[in-house]
């Protein structure tokens, strides 16, 4: 990421400018910044959601901007996996259906699992690494797990596949510190597995410590939202 500038349209327009970001394959990086500070819009350019008026955003040699926004969804579909913070699981659908909803849209994904077992075996396999298994990967519905079983599906669905790039928005901010920590050992295992960049953010910068590098959203960046008038 060199020189880009970012403005979302509207009166109380939101600002914000990044001289460089540069993240190494594998890493795990830590985001840090409170509310405000512009972590979903940095997440939102990383994703090519949001396209930058200035500057350029590499993502594995592709430079998002020069792409449409169909190349663009397309591209996020293949490569990244997403970890949102409110999870965003389909409530009615179980926790087998949920993961192999990352591959709706993917399909080199898909063959990528195909080579070595069918994407429902991955799936389950997937999500048993993550500590969800017997009858709550196939029956019952999303909507009755519990908040860290979703967080956890959830995060089965990023990584089925082997995305090269996984993208964490505030994962563990409803957790308390054990299930936190629980969470984040099966997380990077996986991660590991798959050989993916993790590009986590968070306001708490106590998960420094879990990271290869933790940065200041405020070290990195410009923010300005104009005032109400």
């Amino acid at each position: 990421m060199d020189k880009v500038d970012f403005c979302w349209p509207g009166t109380n327009a939101f600002e914000i400018s990044i001289d460089r970001l540069a993240i190494e394959p594998g890493e795990r990086i830590l985001l840090l910044g409170p509310s405000g500070s512009g972590k979903s819009t940095l997440l939102g350019l990383v994703c090519g959601i949001a396209v930058p008026q200035a500057g350029r955003i590499e993502v594995l040699g592709r430079d998002l901007a020069a792409m449409s926004a169909m190349e663009r969804d397309r591209f996020r579909a293949e490569h990244y996996g997403v970890i949102f913070q409110m999870f965003n699981l389909l409530p009615y659908a179980s926790a087998l259906d949920n993961v192999l909803l990352g591959l709706s849209f993917a399909p080199e994904r898909k063959k990528r699992i195909v080579t070595y077992r069918p994407p429902k075996e991955e799936a389950t396999r997937l999500l048993a690494a993550l500590g969800v298994s017997g009858p709550l990967v196939t029956k019952g519905i999303a909507a009755k797990l519990s908040v860290g079983q979703q967080q956890r599906v959830a995060a089965a669905r990023a990584l089925i596949g082997a995305p090269e790039l996984v993208i964490a928005d505030e994962p563990t901010s409803a957790l308390d510190k054990r299930t936190q920590e629980t969470f984040l050992d099966l997380l990077f295992h996986q991660v590991a597995e798959v050989k993916a960049t993790l590009v986590m953010v968070s306001h708490d910068d106590r998960l420094a410590r879990r990271f290869d590098r933790a940065l200041d959203l405020g070290d990195i960046s410009n923010v300005r939202q104009e005032a109400e008038t």
